[in-house]
C-alpha cells in the first residue's frame, strides 16, 4: 500500500507531502489546481518518460518520492531480488529526480537503480488508470492474467509453465547433444589419435621430476663417485677422519669428568653424535658402492623425457594438462558411442513432455473458456450503472499455433460501446474516462483475485452526471474494501464516499502559481462537497453535502 507521496518542484507543485490511507482516498480541487500533476508525479515513479519541462521554473531539479508499506507478494520479492534491490522489513521507498537539463536518476531504498527497475517494481504495487499511456488494461498479458485470476486457473497455468519449461529443456538438451555429436564426428580422427597417443605413453603424475633427477645422477656418475668417496674418507679416515676425532673428544671428556662430575651428562650427547656419524658413514659408503655406470638406462631415461616433452608441447604444458586432454578426448569419443541411445532417450522424454504440455494447455483453455463467459457477463452487468449503457464486454480467445509458457490461447478484451458497432479491442475504442470505468468494473469483479494493492483512477468521472456518479462511487467503495484506491474526482458522490479526503489548492507563492494539498476535516469536507455540488455558500447544498457524507459514514 502507498502510504505517502512526496513531490517537490514539479510543474506547479513546490513542495507537497500527501499522506494516504487504506480504502478509498479522493483528491478534489478547482480545475487547474494541479490534481492531475500528482498523478503525473506517481506515473514518473512507474517509469513514465520525463523531460526538463516538468521542472518548476527556477528549480534545479524535480523530486518525486513514494513510500510503500511492506508488501508480501512473492512476485514482487522475486523481481526485487533479480534487480538487486533489498525490500527490507520497513517497506519500500522509491525516488526519482529530473534535473533542469532533463537528466533522470532513480533510487530504491536509498540505492541507485534504473527507471526501468522502478517500472518493473511499480507494476506489482500500483495500477494507474487514466490519461497515461501505460495502462495495464490495454496489455494482452495483463488481460490474460486477469482472466486466469478470475477463473481460478493459476494452478493450471503453473502446470502449463512447468510442462513448457520441461519440454524446452529437453528440446535444448536434444539439440545440444545433436550439435555436439556433429562437432565430435568432424574431430573423431583427431580425438582418436590424441586418446591413443596419450594412452600409449601412459604418463604418470610426478614422472617428469623423477626422470629429471635420475637423469642427473646417471649423467654425473664419475663426479658423484668422487664426491661420495671423499665424504667417506672425511668421516672415516684413521688419523684425520671425523670419527677418529671423536675418539680424542671422548678421551678429553673423560679427563674433564674426573675433575667435574657435572660434565658426565655430556657423554650422552657424544654418544648421540657417534651414532649419527656412524649412520651417515654407512649411508655414504652404501651410496658410493651403489653408483654404477649404466649408459643404456641413461639413454632410456632420455628417450622417455623426450616423449613426455613432445606430449607437453602438444597437450601441455603440465602433466595435469596432458592427462586432462586425454580424458576429455576419451569422454568425447564415448559420447559419440552412446549418442544414438541418448538421443533416442531424450526424444522419448521430449515427446512425453510435449504430451503433458498439450494436456495441461487444454485443461487451462477449458478453464479459460468458462471464465471468459462468466467474466464478460459479470462486467457487462456493471457497465450501465457506470455510465456505459448498451455497452457489451467480450473476452475473445483465439488458439495459438503452439503452446507457450502461458498456454495455447491469445486473450483479448473487446468492447462494443454502442449498438450496431463492431466489438473491437479496448485501445481502439475507449477514451480515458471510459477505459477507467471499464477497469473499475473489472476491479469490482476481480476484487478478491487481483494482487496489486493500490489503484489510481484519473478521469473516471469524465462525462458522468450525479446519478451515474453515485453508482461509480458505490463501485469505488466496493473496491476500496479490499484495495487502496486513489481517485481524482470532480463528483460530490465520489468525494463523499471516500474515507480520506485531500484537497488540492493553487495559490500564488513568490509570484508563481503553486499547488498545495490539505487533508480535510469533516467540516472542511462538507464545504468542499458543497462546492462540488455547485456552491459552498448555499445552505441547501451544504445540507445535501452533509447528508452525502453522513450516509457514507453510516455505510462505512
Amino acid at each position: 500500500m502507498l502510504t505517502e507521496l512526496r513531490v517537490r518542484d514539479l510543474a506547479v507543485i513546490a513542495d507537497v507531502r500527501i499522506p494516504l490511507k487504506p480504502g478509498l482516498n479522493v483528491l478534489t480541487g478547482e480545475t487547474g489546481a494541479g490534481k492531475s500533476m500528482l498523478v503525473d508525479a506517481l506515473a514518473l515513479l512507474l517509469g513514465e518518460r520525463a523531460s526538463a519541462d516538468l521542472v518548476r521554473p527556477g528549480a534545479e531539479r524535480a523530486v518525486v518520492e513514494a513510500v510503500f508499506e511492506p508488501h508480501r507478494d512473492p512476485d514482487l520479492a522475486g523481481a526485487a531480488d533479480e534487480l538487486g534491490i533489498d525490500l527490507g522489513e520497513e517497506g519500500l521507498v522509491v525516488r526519482r529526480e529530473i534535473s533542469a537539463e532533463g537528466r533522470s536518476r532513480a533510487w530504491a531504498n536509498g540505492s541507485p537503480t534504473t527507471v526501468s527497475a522502478l517500472s518493473r517494481l511499480g507494476a506489482f504495487l500500483v495500477d494507474l488508470h487514466g490519461q497515461h499511456e501505460a495502462q495495464s488494461l490495454l496489455r494482452p498479458a495483463a488481460q490474460r492474467d486477469m482472466l486466469d485470476a478470475f477463473g481460478d486457473a493459476l494452478e493450471e497455468r503453473q502446470q502449463v509453465r512447468q510442462a513448457f519449461e520441461t519440454t524446452a529443456q529437453l528440446k535444448d538438451a536434444e539439440e545440444t547433444l545433436r550439435r555436439r555429436c556433429q562437432e565430435i564426428r568432424k574431430r573423431a580422427d583427431y580425438l582418436q589419435h590424441v586418446a591413443r597417443e596419450i594412452a600409449d605413453a601412459a604418463p604418470q603424475t610426478g614422472e617428469e621430476e623423477a626422470l629429471e633427477s635420475e637423469s642427473r645422477r646417471l649423467s654425473h656418475v664419475e663426479e658423484l663417485t668422487r664426491l661420495a668417496e671423499r665424504l667417506s674418507e672425511l668421516l672415516d679416515a684413521e688419523e684425520h677422519g671425523v670419527l677418529a676425532g671423536l675418539a680424542g673428544v671422548a678421551k678429553t671428556l673423560g679427563q674433564l669428568e674426573r675433575i667435574d662430575p657435572d660434565t658426565t651428562k655430556w657423554n650422552e650427547l657424544l654418544d648421540a653424535a657417534n651414532a649419527v656419524l656412524d649412520e651417515l658413514t654407512r649411508a655414504v659408503q652404501e651410496y658410493a658402492s651403489g653408483i654404477e655406470v649404466d649408459p643404456s638406462r641413461l639413454a632410456e631415461v632420455e628417450r622417455r623425457r623426450d616423449l613426455l616433452f613432445r606430449l607437453a608441447q602438444k597437450y601441455g604444458p603440465s602433466m595435469a594438462d596432458i592427462l586432462r586432454t586425454g580424458e576429455e578426448a576419451r569422454q568425447e569419443l564415448e559420447t559419440l558411442e552412446t549418442a544414438d541411445g541418448d538421443l533416442a532417450s531424450l526424444a522419448a522424454r521430449r515427446v512425453e513432455a510435449e504430451g503433458a504440455l498439450t494436456a495441461a494447455a487444454a485443461a487451462l483453455t477449458a478453464k479459460r473458456v468458462v471464465a471468459a463467459g462468466r467474466l464478460a457477463k459479470a462486467v457487462e452487468r456493471l457497465l450501465p450503472g457506470l455510465g456505459l449503457p448498451g455497452a457489451k464486454f467480450l473476452v475473445d480467445l483465439k488458439p495459438l499455433d503452439s503452446a507457450t509458457a502461458s498456454g495455447s490461447d491469445q486473450v483479448a478484451f473487446l468492447v462494443q460501446l454502442n449498438v450496431g458497432l463492431e466489438a473491437r479491442p479496448l485501445a481502439q475504442v475507449a477514451s480515458g474516462g471510459e477505459l477507467s470505468r471499464l477497469m473499475l468494473a473489472l476491479k469490482v469483479v476481480l476484487a478478491s483475485h487481483d494482487a496489486i494493492p493500490t489503484l489510481v483512477f484519473d478521469e473516471i468521472d469524465q462525462g458522468v452526471g450525479a446519478e451515474v456518479g453515485a453508482r461509480v462511487a458505490e463501485a469505488l467503495g466496493k473496491v476500496g474494501q479490499s484495495r487502496q484506491v486513489l481517485v481524482i474526482s470532480h463528483l460530490a458522490h465520489i468525494a463523499a464516499r471516500a474515507g480520506h479526503h485531500i484537497k488540492v489548492v493553487k495559490r500564488p507563492k513568490k509570484g508563481v502559481a503553486t499547488a498545495e494539498v490539505e487533508v480535510l476535516s469533516k467540516n472542511e469536507r462538507i464545504e468542499e462537497i458543497a462546492r462540488l455540488l455547485g456552491d459552498p455558500a448555499d445552505p441547501g447544498l451544504r445540507r445535501h453535502a452533509e447528508e452525502l457524507l453522513s450516509r457514507q459514514l453510516v455505510e462505512a
